[in-house]
């Protein structure tokens, strides 16, 4: 495949005229990274506790598990040109499975690890994005490349941070004294 096939969707470029790449991009691809963009914020800005926050974090977690396995053939179609894609990939499922796995059997310092699997998780996801679409966006397109690999790492790691140094459930429920 060379550089010079695309496809036009909606304004957007698409780096091949593959039709089964376009269809895992289209039909699944993108509806599955709007549903983690989406669901991991519910699931962020809800109540932490049983309920809403675990509903969706779950919801949360397998469709990063799908976007990852998406993301993973794509990479394969274009192994040259996406690599670095499937690596944020299997990073960004990485960070959220210790951070299910930390909630789910109650390591030791299951809050503070569970926190910081999840918000890398979305942190990393919302990385590959921008690192595939950053020079197409409004805005975006005119920053240096760099830019789209710090932005979303300067503005979600501080969350996370300040997250990690005052975690609503430290205290109460993995024995932190304030």
């Amino acid at each position: 495949m060379t550089g010079d096939e695309i496809t036009i969707v909606a304004g957007i470029e698409i780096p091949s005229t593959d039709p089964v790449f376009l269809a895992v991009v289209l039909a699944v691809h993108i509806p599955l990274g709007l549903a983690c963009v989406a669901i991991g914020a519910i699931a962020m800005l809800s109540k932490k506790r049983r309920g809403r926050h675990s509903k969706f974090g779950t919801i949360y977690f397998w469709c990063l598990l799908a976007l990852s396995a998406s993301a993973t053939f794509l990479s394969l179609m274009r192994w040259n040109e996406n690599y670095h894609l499937f690596i944020l990939g299997v990073m960004s499922f990485a960070c959220a499975w210790i951070g299910r796995t930390a909630l789910r059997r109650r390591w030791w310092g299951w809050v503070r690890l569970h926190i910081a699997g999840m918000g890398l998780s979305y942190v990393l996801m919302l990385v590959a994005f921008y690192v595939d679409n950053g020079r197409q966006l409004p805005l975006w397109k005119d920053l240096p490349h760099f830019m789209y690999w710090l932005i979303p790492m300067a503005v979600g790691v501080p969350l996370i941070i300040r997250a990690l140094l005052r975690p609503p459930l430290a205290p109460a429920r993995a024995g932190i004294s304030s």
